[in-house]
């Protein structure tokens, strides 16, 4: 059949060539007789192998047009992968399977249902799930087969795309639906694609590679469980598939970084567009047993390479200042697309930063995505001259401004700008922004344009008068944006914030370097008892005794407490809120809790977590292990008795191989729990 199909593919392409010449080069190089013997021998083999091609000369049906792209659902959703820019965590997680590695291409996702050998429906992954039907446009893809000899359902999934040659030559002639010309190709087939015309979709070139079965061909699922025999099965029924390489179990490092090479050299060579490639298991039970998150499968993993870089004209800074009084700098430069999103801004961190770079309006800069999510300027090429574009004054209050400068643990000069105006509107709007946020009062659905609403407006001088602004009512209703539900919401979000715990209180009164961590820790020596921290801080207690409790942060406390305004405030705002004493054995159930956790091997101990976790968020593991009786640090010392590592690990994996401090895995956490 293999053979079959692709004499088929051949003669497609071999008679479409002879059509380019005959109607648009007026210059056949074959007589009629001869490319009728051919189109002869195509039609026979497509009627007896039952493979059609979409381009096929033997199709003559007119393309179609829509007047919109409808909805679909996906019930199996078409979720996408985790990422990593590392090789050796691609080794990682591939854990001694069998696997394949394959090009990540750089199109559109697309699925396409068979049912009785012909195709049905063709849709977009849209948001995993649910996406847009373009059955229309896949008769004017290049090469997905519109008949096939499986009489079964079958659900394929793979990547639209448009070679590089032929972006090359269209996108000179195209414009998107913005009316500017087409940045790469990605965004080009994803317009085809999308395209509500076939005969659009068909002048643009769009091929199709397969990348998984999601239904059908079962036998392959059961019997033999193989991801890379099924999909060379469907490469039988016509199915370009995605170029891959089967790993195996004792695959090293450098063999991994070879193969990788060997594939992105076979893209160059056939101009096939990709960021990147993917590692999944071949194991299609084994797959299944990894389960998924909300966001991503957990049997595969996408390998991302290094940020692209983007030049683009650097214009001037932006100052925002920030509720601790410093200001930071945001770098204004010419739009440019980074991965489908038009950028403009990013942020330039300190005054140090911006000398470094030498910046000055009109440079050319080099711009990426960090981690695919967050803009940075990553170089100057036009250094040589610097530009003071330091401002004399506070941007929000006018109050003059004071350059302060740090010694970094590294040794480098650190100069950041600062606004010392306690007074500063955009200082008090971002302390209230903080107040409400989530890991403080968690005041949901308090926005900072709500919050800057309020505050213009003079309904809010203190955090107390968050909960009496009943007084304001009518007002409050009268303001733009605002009306009877909404601040009915409000109101019901704010009574709800007022049953909190020690540790929301604590984060949202703002001590410098007080986060949720720190919080706990001294929730836990205080027993949940504010009153008893403040006499202690008053009394200047060494909270250096604590695990990751240094001079500097023991010194904060110390100075906050001892400011005026802030032991007024920190007293009588207490008297708003209810306590939830989780020190409360019978309330909490911590009698039961200990009962549990007081034989597990982590009690005592002090642990650090680093990294991406599958199963916990940052906060989540560290409340698992104040759980367990054990110590949350926050950085790698000698102290530290366990790291447990994610993904994207940084320097305390390599300070704990440093001090020899065992290091766990996840699941190796998890599992040492069970055990």
């Amino acid at each position: 059949m293999n053979q079959n199909a692709e004499h088929i593919r051949k003669l497609v392409d071999r008679l479409n060539g002879y059509r380019h010449e005959y109607y648009n080069e007026n210059s056949p190089s074959v007589s009629d007789a001869v490319y009728d013997h051919l189109y002869d021998e195509l039609k026979r083999l497509e009627t007896e192998t039952g493979i059609v091609l979409s381009n096929s000369p033997t199709q003559t049906v007119g393309y179609k047009a829509v007047s919109a792209l409808d909805k679909v659902r996906h019930p199996i959703p078409l979720l996408s992968l985790d990422k990593t820019k590392q090789i050796r965590e691609l080794l990682t997680f591939l854990k001694k399977k069998y696997a394949l590695l394959m090009l990540k291409l750089d199109g559109l996702t697309v699925k396409l249902v068979y049912e009785d050998g012909r195709l049905i429906e063709g849709s977009t992954r849209g948001d995993g799930e649910e996406g847009e039907i373009i059955t229309h446009n896949v008769p004017a893809f290049r090469n997905v087969p519109l008949n096939i000899p499986y009489k079964e359902r079958l659900v394929v999934t793979g990547e639209g795309f448009i070679h590089k040659h032929d972006f090359a030559r269209l996108k000179d002639t195209l414009v998107g639906s913005d009316g500017k010309p087409y940045r790469n190709a990605r965004n080009l087939a994803a317009g085809s694609i999308r395209s509500l015309s076939a005969e659009t979709c068909k002048e643009r070139e769009v091929n199709f590679f397969a990348f998984n079965v999601l239904e059908g061909l079962d036998e392959f699922t059961v019997q033999k469980d193989s991801r890379s025999r099924k999909l060379l099965a469907i490469k039988e029924y016509g199915f370009k598939i995605c170029p891959f390489i089967p790993l195996s179990p004792d695959v090293t490092e450098s063999e991994l970084e070879s193969q990788i090479n060997t594939l992105v050299e076979l893209a160059e060579t056939t101009d096939i567009p990709i960021d990147g490639m993917v590692v999944r298991f071949d194991s299609l039970a084994y797959s299944r047993s990894l389960g998924r998150t909300g966001h991503h499968y957990n049997d595969g993993l996408a390998f991302k390479f290094e940020d692209d870089t983007y030049e683009t004209v650097f214009r001037s800074i932006e100052w925002q200042t920030g509720r601790t009084g410093e200001i930071a700098p945001v770098a204004v430069f010419d739009t440019v697309e980074i991965d489908g999103c038009d950028v403009s801004r990013a942020s330039l961190h300190n005054v140090s930063f911006i000398k470094n770079l030498e910046l000055h309006p009109g440079c050319r800069i080099l711009v990426s995505k960090r981690n695919m999510i967050i803009p940075h300027v990553e170089e100057n090429l036009d250094r040589g001259t610097y530009e003071n574009m330091l401002p004399e004054t506070c941007p929000c209050c006018g109050q003059p401004v004071r350059i302060y400068s740090r010694t970094a643990e590294d040794g480098r000069l650190i100069e950041t700008l600062h606004c010392d105006n306690t007074d500063c509107k955009s200082r008090i709007l971002q302390k209230f922004v903080h107040f409400a946020e989530k890991k403080a009062m968690n005041i949901t659905g308090l926005s900072e344009a709500t919050l800057e609403k309020l505050i213009d407006a003079g309904f809010l001088q203190s955090y107390q008068d968050l909960y009496h602004l009943d007084r304001y009512r009518s007002e409050i209703i009268a303001l733009e944006g605002f009306g009877e539900k909404s601040y009915e919401r409000l109101q019901e979000s704010i009574e709800k914030s007022r049953n909190t715990t020690f540790v929301r209180y604590l984060v949202a009164m703002d001590i410098p370097m007080i986060g949720k961590t720190a919080g706990r820790a001294l929730d836990k020596l205080f027993h949940g008892n504010l009153r008893e921290l403040e006499l202690a801080a008053l009394d200047y207690y060494d909270f250096t005794a604590l695990e990751d409790f240094g001079e500097t942060l023991s010194g904060n406390i110390h100075e906050w407490f001892h400011n005026s305004d802030n032991l007024i405030m920190w007293r009588t705002l207490q008297k708003e809120f209810t306590f939830e004493n989780v020190w409360d054995a019978k309330a909490s159930g911590e009698e039961n809790t200990m009962n549990e956790t007081k034989n597990n091997k982590f009690t005592g101990c002090t642990i650090v977590a680093t990294g991406k976790l599958e199963h916990f968020t940052r906060d989540g593991i560290n409340t698992k292990i104040a759980e367990l009786g054990a110590i949350a640090g926050s950085s790698v010392t000698k102290k530290t008795d366990y790291l447990i590592c994610g993904e994207k690990a940084g320097s305390k994996l390599a300070k704990a191989k440093q001090l020899g401090i065992p290091v766990l895995t996840e699941q190796q956490f998890l599992d040492m729990l069970s055990a």
